[in-house]
């Protein structure tokens, strides 16, 4: 049985419609109310006697309707330069509970035999955000926490303030939160509101490239996701008291 894959929702109380994609297929599923009037049902043709019926509201198809995308995964490397050559703002959204890049670092060995992380010096990505502030470019991101945060969490919570002090506006927002927002449960980032970078991650959380899109249709909903989640979420600063084991 293939998976599925959460495409959106235009509900905020949990309820229906949503559209998901079934994975290795073409296929969409969607989710909906029944229709269950019967001069509807009279009204339909070639009905199959498996078949059901649901309606959902014209918006959710606006926003979320499958449209043309490549599936080409690009090695990471190869956008480093959209991280330099923004005009705006490069928007994160991080959604994976950790990450295998994070726990072969060497950050992560001193982390766990105790050392202070919090106040790293100066790297190539800080030094980069730093120019760019300079210039008046943003580089900001959303992170989803689960609440007790996992290890992977807590680890980027705690370097993400040095990441900070170099200007880059990191926020936090409890996953259960951003699920009733209905926000994507895939990373990406977003180059002025153009260009979109998802991620491909391989079960053990090993990025494996990226999926590069400007469709029209993608760049909205990732717009429209990323006005929801800034609009909640939390300053990593604020949110680091809140959380006793990471300071």
């Amino acid at each position: 049985m293939s998976a599925l894959r959460f495409l959106g929702t235009t509900s905020r109380d949990g309820d229906c419609p949503t559209l998901y994609e079934v994975e290795g297929t073409d296929q969409i599923l969607v989710q909906g109310d029944r229709v269950t009037a019967p001069e509807q049902l009279a009204e339909l043709r070639h009905v199959k006697e498996h078949e059901t019926f649901v309606t959902v509201p014209r918006s959710l198809l606006a926003r979320f309707a499958p449209h043309h995308e490549s599936n080409e995964i690009v090695p990471f490397p190869e956008i480093a330069h959209l991280f330099r050559e923004f005009e705006h703002t490069a928007w994160r959204l991080e959604t994976r509970r950790g990450y295998a890049s994070d726990r072969r670092s060497e950050s992560w060995a001193e982390w766990k035999a105790g050392a202070d992380i919090t106040a790293e010096p100066p790297n190539a990505w800080r030094e980069n955000v730093a120019a760019a502030r300079a210039e008046g470019r943003r580089f900001e991101r959303v992170r989803l926490v689960d609440e007790p945060l996992t290890e992977g969490q807590e680890f980027l919570l705690l370097t993400g303030l040095g990441n900070v002090a170099s200007g880059e506006d990191i926020r936090n927002l409890p996953r259960a939160q951003a699920q009733a927002l209905g926000l994507p449960d895939h990373d990406f980032w977003l180059f002025d509101s153009r260009i979109l970078a998802r991620f491909v991650f391989d079960e053990d959380d090993t990025t494996l490239g990226v999926i590069l899109s400007e469709d029209p249709t993608e760049i909205a909903a990732a717009c429209q996701a990323r006005d929801a989640a800034w609009h909640h979420a939390i300053p990593t600063r604020e949110y680091a008291q809140r959380v006793p084991s990471a300071m």
